[in-house]
């Protein structure tokens, strides 16, 4: 049976004479050189087998990637020198903690930027531009070319971006949809505007890191059940912006470390709403921005928040490791806040696997540091949170991890306060401190106080703030004050009544 799917276009010389014009002449450059390191890490595999898993890998980030067999033997042979973002970010999914030189790859600015110069292989047209543009942009709208793909204009071509950004990453920037609280308020995700044929400056990069600013805010206020897709709407335009290329290093610089700290954004409200695996994937590409970047303080960031998450999704070793390898990083910076934070997540995952004593160490260190104060590499984003009423927080979690709910319930007690009386804007801290006050007012055999206190998170809830962190405590609540029922307490009977 012959197949039916689509063969890739041949540039092979068709027979027959072609009269006696003179082919262009196309200039040296030498042979490619293999990629042994990236063929040792498809180990045992078929090319077609681990086309397949990178594929798989794609659709874990959410990037659509046309991998097959042919591709991965275009890298192995040294003719992708360099993969375009669409596969960087999948490859540095696929294997977390290396970077495009740790895989075989030539640093991007070697490669990006020159125009095809590759001569054809021995028997074969050089290249050209293929028919039917219309089609053409069509198919890189799904799939970009890579860096050194043999098209006779320049990867940066102006003509090439303006299809690009005109479809896809204009589409992508219309983002204002609304959150409306009950109020009628209205807390809209940041719209980032795209304009054709242009490449990103110095203004688009700061209309990213406004949108992180945003991002922060918003969540701050309202958390994650509704933020998560108009954010990571923001992110793909931002990814659109890197694509399109910039006319300055300083100004891709600037606008890698913007898509950093909001692929953290967008993997921090994926976290909160309970999406496990976009946070995760959100969080490793971060991490590969951090590593691409030599950037220390996004580095720690990203295994910050990536120990959060592992403490939250049941992984406390991972936690643990995550938290360490933050602070590693975090050791480039006069930044005690961020170190404090770290040593809290240690604590934190510490306590996941009963390792009182490793736990009890971590949160002395996490003291000593909150106590020296903000230091000058101390980023915006934590200065912005983590607070007294925060390291209450963190500690209440240890300790109930721990199983000691008389001290869960003097930092849960404590956290609340502060939150109520230093930082009532943060509305969604606040509604999470509480419901952390109410598990341990029920874990400790406060049934009255503890329903008094899930009442007040559902007031806060009513202000339109959403995360399934929240709702989860509030279930534990709810769960252990329903053995009193409605006899027992009428305050308990509301609060199981409203919950």
């Amino acid at each position: 049976m012959t197949s039916s799917a689509p063969q890739p276009l041949s540039f092979q010389e068709p027979s027959g004479e072609r009269g006696a014009a003179t082919p262009p002449q196309v200039p040296k450059q030498r042979a490619p050189r293999p990629n042994t390191v990236f063929r040792a890490l498809r180990g045992p595999l078929s090319p077609g087998e681990f086309a397949a898993r990178v594929r798989r890998a794609g659709r874990e980030i959410g990037e659509s990637v046309s991998c097959d067999a042919r591709y991965i033997g275009r890298v192995e042979s040294g003719e992708i020198r360099c993969p375009n973002y669409a596969y960087e970010r999948v490859f540095l999914h696929l294997f977390p903690g290396h970077t495009l030189s740790d895989l075989g790859f030539a640093p991007r600015e070697t490669v990006r930027g020159r125009r095809a110069a590759r001569p054809a292989p021995p028997g074969q047209h050089p290249p050209y531009a293929p028919p039917r543009p219309g089609a053409q942009r069509a198919a890189r709208r799904r799939h970009a070319p890579d860096d050194g793909e043999p098209y006779p204009y320049d990867e940066e071509s102006d003509v090439h971006r303006r299809a690009f950004i005109g479809s896809g990453a204009a589409a992508a920037g219309a983002l204002a949809t609304g959150l409306f609280g009950a109020a009628g308020t209205a807390a809209a995700a940041p719209r980032i505007a795209t304009v054709p044929g242009q490449r990103a400056g110095e203004r688009e990069a700061a209309a990213v890191e406004q949108a992180v600013r945003e991002i922060r805010r918003i969540d701050d206020r309202h958390g994650a059940g509704r933020l998560f897709q108009e954010a990571a709407g923001v992110l793909r335009t931002t990814h659109a912006l890197l694509d399109a290329g910039t006319a300055r290093q300083s100004t891709s610089d600037r606008l890698h470390a913007a898509a950093g700290e909001l692929s953290l954004s967008v993997g921090w409200l994926a976290h909160d709403s309970g999406r496990v695996a976009d946070a995760r994937a959100h969080y490793g590409e971060a991490l590969a921005a951090a590593r691409l970047a030599d950037d220390a303080g996004l580095e720690a960031h990203a295994f910050c928040n990536s120990a959060f998450l592992a403490r939250d999704a049941g992984h406390p070793r991972e936690a643990v490791l995550a938290a360490q390898a933050g602070a590693r990083a975090a050791r480039r910076l006069a930044a005690p806040r961020l170190a404090s934070l770290l040593a809290l997540r240690e604590a934190s995952g510490r306590a996941a696997l009963r390792d009182r004593a490793a736990c009890e160490e971590a949160l002395a260190r996490g003291h000593r540091l909150y106590a020296k104060g903000p230091g000058p590499d101390d980023p915006e984003w934590l200065l912005s949170f983590y607070s007294e009423a925060e390291l209450d927080w963190l500690e209440a979690q240890c300790w109930s991890s721990l199983g000691d709910w008389p001290r869960a319930l003097t930092h849960a007690r404590r956290a609340a306060s502060h939150a109520a009386t230093r930082t009532p804007h943060l509305t969604r801290n606040q509604a999470l401190y509480t419901a952390e006050l109410a598990q341990s007012l029920s874990a400790s055999d406060h049934p009255e106080e503890a329903a008094a206190t899930g009442r007040a998170v559902l007031r806060l809830l009513s202000r339109d703030v959403r995360s399934s962190r929240i709702d989860e405590l509030l279930r534990t609540t709810r769960g252990r004050l329903a053995r009193y029922g409605g006899g027992r307490s009428g305050e308990v009977a509301s609060f199981l009544a409203a919950a």
